[in-house]
């Protein structure tokens, strides 16, 4: 979720359809409580690296399951020190993958400060730090613009980012997703593919996108990307997510849970 945008030749823009191999996970949100075999509470309000403004915390009355979907709910508090509280999950140590279709069908808030995103680090983050984990930014939206966010995050001698923005009303569901495969990672809106990047044979120092990644959900206040929130940032406000799939790509037979 760190933001310092560097368009580099390794992108190409293109528009084509996506296709699904094996499901080879998912999270459907159809149980009552959120799974703990898939899914992992971040806790606290360190502002993440990003200077976020919110605590996150593990309370029904920011996350829980409702109707099928995962919600996330951000809302004005004093808590723990902080002014905010959202929450954060993610599947380290629990569901990890290299290479795939990775997407998450969802409708998020929009509002000056709010950072709703589904994003990927490298499972190596403990040990290899940020950025030379790798990171992967599938969706990410920030106040009131109308587009998404794909990124990737690395280190070639020091951190470099690299993304593209899309048109998109965030408010309305979409799908969101990446393609990730030994070559390449191409973004998707919707299953149409609007961007690509090239990580065949290590270019510009790519090697972190051949390790297993965990995957993110987080929906945050505040940062030095969005801004803070303002008088028009509507309290509580929640992002929906209707479902996390991980499909095997037929080309890359590596697509698969580690």
């Amino acid at each position: 979720m760190k933001k310092y945008l560097v368009i580099l030749s390794l992108f190409v823009c293109i528009q084509s359809k996506a296709q699904n191999g094996k499901l080879v996970w998912s999270d459907e949100f159809n149980s009552e409580s959120i799974n703990a075999a898939n899914w992992i509470y971040e806790i606290g309000g360190n502002g993440w690296g990003n200077n976020e403004l919110e605590y996150y915390t593990n309370r029904p009355d920011n996350s829980k399951i409702e109707k099928g979907n995962l919600l996330f709910i951000a809302k004005k508090e004093s808590y723990n020190g902080k002014s905010y509280t959202s929450a954060r999950m993610k599947t380290e140590g629990l569901q990890n993958f290299k290479y795939g279709k990775i997407e998450a069908r969802m409708k998020v808030p929009v509002g000056q400060g709010l950072w709703p995103a589904f994003w990927m680090l490298g499972q190596n983050v403990s040990t290899a730090g940020w950025p030379k984990c790798g990171e992967i930014d599938i969706m990410e939206h920030i106040s009131n613009t109308k587009e998404t966010v794909g990124t990737i995050h690395w280190d070639n001698n020091g951190h470099v980012s690299s993304g593209k923005p899309t048109p998109c009303n965030v408010a309305q569901y979409h799908v969101y997703g990446i393609e990730w495969d030994a070559n390449s990672i191409k973004w998707l809106l919707d299953g149409n593919k609007y961007y690509e990047a090239s990580i065949a044979d290590n270019v510009k120092s790519t090697d972190e996108f051949h390790l297993p990644f965990f995957i993110i959900l987080n929906l945050a206040v505040g940062g030095g990307w969005p801004g803070n929130p303002d008088a028009t940032t509507q309290f509580p406000d929640t992002m929906f997510v209707d479902y996390v799939r991980v499909y095997e790509l037929p080309h890359a037979a590596d697509s698969k849970m580690k």
